[in-house]
């Protein structure tokens, strides 16, 4: 009966979601069917999942709105909204969703807690949930916010300074985005652990530790994210349109990385590794 009772949640909690975010012009057709299989898929495999997803879209899709106008003039991708299609739903959940459907044909459909002693394996595929998110928070956060900052970029391997919107570029304000990012899906993992999740006494108060592992995955996702962005991904000035883009081109002056992974690979990348970082941290520490 609670199995059925939590599908029924997910699937109209799915629905709800992605109805308003397409209203809301933060996802496109295809990224709200895309995002109402992703967001039912967590909630029904465990309410802390659901709870990391939905953190991540929510401070993401706001921080994505915020300052638009003079986002605009510098962005050369820029959509209304910051629209997601499907291909960015499943690039920045694609990896989380796997984990999750591992985790529920391991567990069970039980929600479990992070102890090593228990089950090592569920335990890393937990904590690479949790890296996960903290990645792809952390970026966007740090993207968002470092965009809108009075600050002069500077390219993550040199150091010298860049154009605002150059992949790779990093600031003060992006990097502390990053953590505090980062830490925003921890405490909505462990809040909801708490309400939903039984562990024993000493275990239910080591889960908190949950809370700065997520910050500095955060982080480290962000800064994997800004070197995979400044080597392999490529940034230029074009003359014409007088902004940052991604495409080398006739018009196009070069400035950083080469034309090899553009946004979704980098993003992908970034969080594969992060998970994995954030996966052994999880290991050893329950």
């Amino acid at each position: 009966m609670d199995s059925f009772l939590q599908l029924f949640v997910a699937v109209f909690a799915a629905f709800l979601i992605a109805f308003r975010a397409h209203r809301k012009k933060s996802l496109s057709t295809s990224g709200a069917v895309a995002g109402f299989f992703v967001v039912a898929l967590h909630i029904f495999v465990g309410y802390r999942f659901g709870a990391m997803l939905l953190a991540f879209f929510y401070s993401s899709s706001s921080l994505t709105k915020m300052g638009e106008d003079r986002k605009r003039v510098l962005d050369a991708d820029f959509k209304e909204g910051g629209q997601r299609n499907w291909l960015q739903v499943l690039a920045n959940s694609g990896i989380a969703s796997v984990l999750v459907v591992a985790i529920w044909v391991l567990t069970e459909g039980q929600d479990k807690c992070l102890n090593s002693q228990d089950s090592p394996l569920i335990t890393s595929l937990i904590g690479a949930v949790i890296g996960h998110y903290s990645c792809c928070n952390g970026d966007t956060w740090s993207s968002e916010l470092g965009i809108l900052s009075d600050e002069q970029p500077r390219l993550i391997t040199t150091f010298k300074s860049v154009k605002k919107g150059t992949n790779g570029g990093v600031t003060k304000t992006g990097i502390l985005a990053a953590a505090a990012a980062g830490s925003v899906i921890g405490l909505s993992f462990v809040l909801l652990g708490l309400t939903t999740t039984r562990c024993e006494s000493n275990i239910t108060l080591k889960q908190l530790l949950v809370i700065p592992i997520a910050t500095l995955a955060g982080l480290c996702g962000s800064v994997i994210d800004s070197l995979l962005g400044a080597t392999l991904q490529f940034s230029g000035f074009c003359t014409i349109r007088r902004k940052v883009v991604g495409k080398p081109g006739p018009t196009v002056r070069r400035i950083s990385g080469a034309n090899i992974l553009d946004n979704n690979a980098v993003n992908f990348v970034s969080i594969l590794l992060t998970a994995f970082l954030a996966a052994i941290a999880c290991l050893y520490l329950f």
